[in-house]
């Protein structure tokens, strides 16, 4: 597997765009300057994050989300040492 990421990103398994692979090995966002843990979605190209809005659920039962727009930086988190 390589090191680059892809330019779009979901931790849904519904979505097209979800890799489970690579979110076993742990992705990192750093947006707008800041890592967040809070990001269910990411897209650099179109520079935008998708973060879940408290803990209302729409009429699917899925978590309610907003798009918030920026500069998009994922990485690779460092295994963490046993």
């Amino acid at each position: 597997m390589t090191d680059a990421m892809p330019d779009r990103l979901s931790n849904d398994p519904r979505s097209k765009f979800y890799d489970e692979a690579l979110l076993d090995r742990g992705i990192g966002v750093r947006f707008n300057g800041e890592d967040r843990t809070n990001i269910e979605e990411y897209c650099v190209s179109e520079g935008w994050v998708r973060v879940q809005v408290g803990r209302a659920l729409d009429r699917r039962g899925q978590p309610m989300t907003m798009k918030i727009k920026g500069v998009v930086e994922p990485y690779l988190r460092a295994p963490e040492a046993e």
